[in-house]
């Protein structure tokens, strides 16, 4: 049975943060993940990785063809969700449109904001997560570091990652809509990874009045606030210190909501109605979606910011066309390799039988030097046997053959044998 590439999954533009989340899975569940769709599919899945951001769960996957049509299925129940839910948001690529598509996704061309580089790093841990589940072969292994060069010579060769205007950027943005000068704002932070250290960078760097750091795991807090004179606070005090805040940006792994509706209401009434803005880039979602509706407070999703962002990105795009004709050829390279791989067990065939042939001769040789015949004349031999047995299946197949199938042949045999006159 063939073994063909596949992608599968949605992204930003085929499926909203609602959809989205309901599929999101953290770092920790990517080897159950990857143990339950190889135990469901057993064989026919051979190799497997799973990405999954803020903007994107994909499976890439080697497997039998038939795979694509189940994974759908595998999708929404591993989610404990309906198919049909899931289905209008989902996309499939198969052979060289799901090498073309991890290639466009690692170089940012696929991303929410063009160019930007953590999609790279992000999927770079998505492969160590596969290898360590023991889901990566070669054919994988080799899609990922070429996906991982052909990222590199994109970046290297174009202005794809000029200009970039960050999430981060964004929301300091967004937050200066409303309340204009930062400097008098207290800025509060959830969560301690990448995105909330760009974020801080951002804010510290209009110096407002004051920065706290909530997180789960408080020494990783007070590491990422010592980087930006911040303070911390712990994540059980959000209750009665929310209403301090004027712009609260929130990313965590958590899988259910942190701040509700609950909550909010009552730090907005201590706050005696003045505004607050809340930026939630966490997906899926640190702030209940019913936030929003509150007189006061201004909420942003993860999808809100890029929009904001994708008006910012003129200037890139003339690097678009350039970074997809690198991404061309290096598809049709990769294709290549796959092809030639398809034929490497009849290359190792062929070699077999050849070093079956190689020792029966020698073998006839070495008895005909032990009865004492002249090495002259046993050379002479090794070369006939060699020779009649190499040919013997070409010249057999040839000479029962009649026809089209005879043309075929002949022409042909300028390429299988360079040396042989191919008279007619």
């Amino acid at each position: 049975m063939s073994v063909d590439v596949l992608t599968f999954g949605l992204n930003h533009v085929s499926a909203p943060v609602s959809v989205r989340e309901r599929v999101s899975m953290p770092l920790e569940v990517l080897r159950p993940a990857l143990d339950g769709l190889r135990s469901a599919f057993g064989p026919a899945v051979k190799e497997a990785a799973i990405l999954s951001t803020c903007n994107r769960t994909e499976i890439y996957c080697a497997a039998e063809p038939q795979v694509s049509e189940q994974l759908p299925a595998w999708m929404a129940d591993f989610n404990r969700l309906e198919a049909g839910s899931l289905r209008p948001h989902l996309y499939q690529y198969q052979q060289n449109e799901a090498v073309r598509h991890a290639f466009r996704v690692a170089s940012g061309l696929d991303s929410m904001v063009l160019g930007e580089p953590q999609i790279l790093g992000q999927m770079k841990e998505a492969v160590r997560a596969a290898n360590e589940a023991g889901a990566l072969g070669t054919l994988l292994h080799q899609l990922f570091q070429r996906t991982f060069s052909v990222a590199k010579e994109v970046r290297s060769q174009t202005a794809i990652g000029a200009h970039s205007v960050s999430m981060a950027a964004a929301a300091v943005r967004l937050a200066e809509r409303v309340f204009g000068d930062l400097s008098q704002a207290n800025v509060l932070f959830i969560g301690a990874g990448e995105m909330i250290e760009l974020c801080a960078t951002h804010f510290a760097a209009l110096t407002p009045k004051q920065l706290m750091v909530a997180n789960r795991t408080l020494e990783r807090g007070e590491q990422l606030a010592s980087r930006f004179m911040a303070k911390t606070m712990k994540l059980s005090d959000l209750p009665e210190r929310l209403a301090e805040f004027d712009v609260i940006v929130s990313c965590t792994a958590s899988s259910l909501p942190i701040l509700g509706l609950g909550m909010v209401e009552r730090a907005t009434r201590l706050r005696r109605h003045r505004p607050m803005v809340m930026v939630d880039l966490a997906v899926p979602r640190d702030i209940e979606t019913e936030v929003g509706r509150l007189g006061d407070v201004y909420l942003y999703t993860v999808d809100d910011l890029g929009r904001m962002v994708q008006s910012g990105t003129d200037a890139r795009r003339a690097a678009v066309v350039q970074a997809e004709a690198i991404i061309e050829t290096r598809v049709q390279n990769f294709m290549h390799w796959l092809h030639n791989r398809e034929i490497v067990p009849a290359i190792v065939d062929l070699h077999q039988a050849a070093d079956q042939v190689r020792l029966a001769e020698l073998e006839r040789a070495r008895r005909m030097l032990a009865r004492g015949e002249s090495a002259e004349q046993v050379l002479e031999q090794l070369a006939h046997g060699l020779t009649q047995k190499y040919l013997h299946g070409p010249l057999a197949t040839l000479n029962q053959s009649q026809g089209a199938e005879r043309e075929q042949l002949l022409a042909l045999l300028p390429r299988l044998l360079p040396n042989a006159q191919n008279r007619r």
